[in-house]
């Protein structure tokens, strides 16, 4: 079973307790009536599905049930970091120092 860190409740609890909420960073376009149907479609749908990091947004449903965002390796599952909604994607240097 996979651990999460909730960087709301500062603890480490089992995946169960959380729900994956798609993709992170992504950004609303500014006027969506002005996109035509298949731009709306690939707004909605099309996603990155990257081999490595990618940045994913959870909520931690039977905690806090606070949205945050996580880095994690698709390669090996494993969670590099998380932090809270709102802030920035992480820099390469605070990616480096949160898999040391």
């Amino acid at each position: 079973m996979l651990l999460i860190r909730c960087p709301y409740c500062k603890a480490e609890r089992p995946e169960l307790e959380f729900a994956y909420a798609g993709e992170a960073h992504i950004v609303r376009p500014e006027d969506p009536s002005k996109l035509s149907d298949d731009e709306w479609r690939d707004h909605l749908f099309i996603r990155t599905n990257t081999r490595g990091l990618h940045y994913e947004r959870w909520r931690h449903i039977n905690g806090c049930g606070r949205f945050f965002n996580a880095v994690r390796d698709t390669v090996s599952d494993k969670f590099v970091m998380t932090y809270e909604a709102g802030l920035p994607r992480p820099g390469e240097a605070e990616l480096k120092e949160a898999q040391s």
